[in-house]
């Protein structure tokens, strides 16, 4: 087996969760950050949170407010007449 190839590994880091619940674990890293943890999961507390999605249906309003805005602005062309094939 090959030596030194493997992460060092830090049975003390410290996990933060965006609530503010910290605990340690075993990582090869010494600091982690994560959004949910079992304190504030909805499948652990029962209760409903959401997370991070305020403004996403506004964007689609703007978004189609836009492309609404851009359609009446563009000429409509002139429809063509089919091309008849000579015999």
């Amino acid at each position: 087996m090959k030596t030194a190839i493997h992460p060092k590994y830090f049975n003390d880091a410290i996990v933060t969760c965006a609530c503010g619940k910290t605990f340690t674990t075993g990582s090869t890293q010494a600091t982690l950050y994560t959004e949910v943890c079992s304190q504030c999961h909805p499948f652990y507390t029962g209760k409903q949170m959401l997370l991070d999605t305020a403004g996403v249906v506004d964007k689609f309003k703007k978004r189609s407010a836009a492309a609404a805005a851009i359609k009446s602005v563009v000429k409509v062309k002139k429809e063509r007449k089919p091309r008849v094939k000579k015999a």
